[in-house]
């Protein structure tokens, strides 16, 4: 599979550069030449598959011969080694749970493929290589999970001080060793921004060996795509329709990767963006103009992105054709007022606790639904409610108990070190790193 720059369509790379690589030259994001197509036999029949046969075919046409194929098997299997359970919550709405994994949010899926595939590609490498990554709230964790004590990578995260819940904050900022957490005064658009300028330094890349972990590379957005598959194998044993399928949307990868799994023969009959205040796309749907705004701080923070990255990718499925795009993707804006009334009234009526980002997909869908009163469909639960007491508990009176994955991580002390929203600052921390 060859993968072209979307801002520089000669750049053309395999998989193994598109990964190793993160981004583009003039920090454009990389994206397969052609959309390889599911058999229809298997799409019709996923319960006949295991979860590891879903994900090896899902996986294996953007991989090519690149990797091994008994090793892609390893790597996909130990990717989905968790419950991935699709759970009913009322007649017409059911949730995806996908925070079952190490660090309690979806995130584990991509940042787990990624991490398996960067550290094959690696492996003969004789230069330690920067995993360089910015994040509103889950990313952090994930990949620094993901790549803990991993000989010869060194992990570098940026968050916004205050804007990540005190458990996001704690997986990111306590585990030490080869993780580095930079607090960085400013929103997350601004670390990933300064990430971005990182990756088109001179002096920097001529010092570093860098690469990311966000969603813009690749190796974390594509594979994104086998949980829709699980998904759809669950429904189709009880259901005939095609599914509406609701994706909490902050920098949009998730919800990408099952838009491209749609293109790829996934039937889904719609697609919702649920977005908090933070409603770049839900307006750029109902006007055609794509405005970036500052970032607005809300209960869903993984979802305070004003600048979505990988809206771009979302674009280039739909060759740009506006009405296209907009017959198959609602966006809804979601205030932080209606999210705490959904987790309460969700928790009252069908005793299911909905963490903020949950409640935004949730309240979304529930308006869709009112307009398509013959639809159902599903949300993506993409975080533990462990993640965000403050908001569950003011919402249902119940406290949350933290798992005991949890317990001893939380008694760690947190390292940070606090900068600016100033690349110059992140440079000379980079380059002091070396």
């Amino acid at each position: 599979m060859i993968y072209y720059n979307l801002k520089d369509k000669k750049e053309q790379v395999n998989f193994k550069t598109a990964t190793i690589k993160g981004q583009g030259n003039e920090k454009g994001l990389f994206f397969p030449e052609n959309i390889p197509q599911f058999e229809k036999n298997f799409i019709e029949n996923l319960t006949q598959f295991s979860d590891e046969e879903i994900a090896f075919r899902c996986m294996k046409d953007f991989v090519g011969d690149e990797i091994p194929e008994s090793l892609l098997k390893e790597i996909v299997r130990e990717t989905i080694n968790f419950e991935i359970p699709l759970k009913k919550i009322n007649d017409k709405i059911s949730v995806l749970e996908l925070f079952h994994g190490p660090t309690l949010a979806f995130k584990d899926i991509g940042a787990r493929f990624m991490s398996q595939c960067l550290s094959y590609f690696l492996k003969d490498e004789d230069k330690k290589v920067t995993v360089l990554v910015a994040t509103s709230g889950d990313t952090g964790g994930a990949v620094a999970h993901g790549f803990y004590k991993t000989p010869g990578v060194s992990v570098v995260i940026l968050y916004p001080k205050n804007r990540v819940s005190p458990v996001q904050e704690k997986q990111l900022t306590a585990l030490g060793e080869n993780i580095s957490a930079i607090e960085v005064n400013g929103t997350f658009d601004d670390c990933q921004n300064m990430v971005k300028q990182a990756f088109s330094d001179q002096k920097i890349n001529s010092n570093l060996f860098l690469t990311s972990a966000n969603s813009i590379n690749v190796a974390r957005w594509l594979p994104q795509q086998i949980y829709y598959l699980l998904a759809l194998k669950q429904w189709q044993k009880n259901n005939n329709e095609n599914p509406v399928i609701c994706v909490p949307s902050g920098n949009f990868g998730n919800i990408c990767a099952g838009i491209l799994a749609h293109f790829r023969g996934l039937p889904v009959e719609h697609f919702i963006a649920a977005c908090n205040e933070n409603d770049v796309v839900p307006n750029y749907l109902n006007t055609q103009k794509l405005e970036y705004k500052d970032t607005v701080a809300t209960l869903s923070n993984a979802m305070d992105v004003g600048n979505p990255s990988n809206f771009v990718r979302i674009l280039e499925l739909f060759h740009h054709q506006f009405n296209d795009l907009k017959n198959k993707i609602s966006g809804y804006s979601i205030n932080d007022n209606e999210t705490l009334k959904t987790i309460s009234e969700v928790y009252k009526n069908h005793g299911y606790t909905l963490e903020p980002h949950g409640a935004v997909a949730f309240a979304s869908l529930e308006k869709y639904l009112e307009e398509n009163p013959d639809k159902k469909g599903f949300i993506l639960g993409t975080a533990h409610t462990v993640k965000f007491p403050d908001a569950v508990e003011k919402a249902t009176n119940m406290k949350i108990e933290v798992p005991e994955s949890l317990a001893e991580l939380m008694k760690k002390e947190k390292k940070t070190v606090e900068i600016n929203a100033d690349f110059e600052e992140l440079k000379r921390f980079l380059l002091d790193q070396n």
